[in-house]
């Protein structure tokens, strides 16, 4: 982990906005902190996978709720996904750090063409030292084409740039033998393979409700990328200086395939 060069980091709508919608800028602060003075034997390239353009938008259209129905989320994604860029653009600034947005679809990661010029583009903004802020293309995805949850986008985006380290930030500081809050569960600290979930009772999104995965949607993107020979992370947003550093946190999924 220490060695990893190039860094896939998701974070989540939860880990960034209110439960009422809206940005909080001292969250957002607070990982750019930890991103921006990443260290380790060999200088990091951080791909950041960033959720909360949909939560982002909720208060500036006078939403109270994440909507229902795509028309509303996606009207909700164009308004808040110039915040969430703003915010980042303005915290990285903080460092002298440039930042660049890519907007995906499910098709830019199956379709050949379209997965080698998004790969070229990403691999570019990191040799020019920028950081890529990618989200899915919230504004114009239909239900057919969606990736689903950004957990998964994570998990493919990963790779896509050849990552050496998928690190996947939620609010729970990793994966649990049951429901956190219940007394008597206990942090699973590593992953070697599927049977080691056997019996583990997995949980969906949070009460927040700006957010629209789960543990179960993040233990699913940890084996897309396992499979594809990438080592994952998953842990708390509080604890993301750590997983970075190298420094036992939350859970590790060992890889169980090799890179395709």
């Amino acid at each position: 982990m220490t060695d990893a060069r190039r860094v896939v980091v998701k974070v989540g709508s939860s880990s960034l906005t209110t439960a009422a919608g809206g940005l909080d800028a001292d969250r957002v602060d607070a990982l750019v902190d930890v991103l921006a003075g990443a260290r380790g034997p060999r200088p990091k390239e951080i791909v950041l996978v960033s959720s909360g353009a949909i939560a982002a938008g909720l208060a500036p259209l006078g939403l109270d709720r994440r909507p229902r129905d795509l028309a509303r989320q996606q009207a909700a994604a164009s308004v808040g996904q110039g915040l969430l860029i703003a915010r980042y653009t303005a915290s990285f600034a903080r460092y002298g750090r440039r930042v660049g947005q890519v907007l995906l679809t499910s098709d830019d990661t199956s379709r050949r063409a379209h997965y080698r010029n998004a790969y070229r583009t990403l691999d570019q903004l990191l040799a020019m030292g920028t950081v890529p802020i990618v989200n899915e293309n919230d504004t114009v995805a239909t239900d057919e084409i969606r990736f689903g949850d950004n957990d998964r986008l994570a998990a493919l985006v990963a790779h896509l740039v050849r990552a050496d380290l998928l690190i996947l930030l939620s609010d729970v500081d990793g994966l649990y033998d049951g429901d956190p809050s219940t007394p008597g569960t206990a942090r699973i600290a590593e992953v070697g393979g599927p049977a080691d979930l056997d019996g583990i009772t997995i949980g969906s999104a949070g009460k927040a409700g700006v957010g629209t995965g789960g543990m179960v949607t993040k233990v699913e993107a940890a084996r897309i990328a396992a499979a594809a020979g990438i080592p994952v992370v998953l842990t708390s947003a509080s604890q993301a200086a750590d997983a970075l550093a190298g420094r036992p946190t939350g859970t590790y999924f060992h890889r169980t395939g090799r890179r395709s």
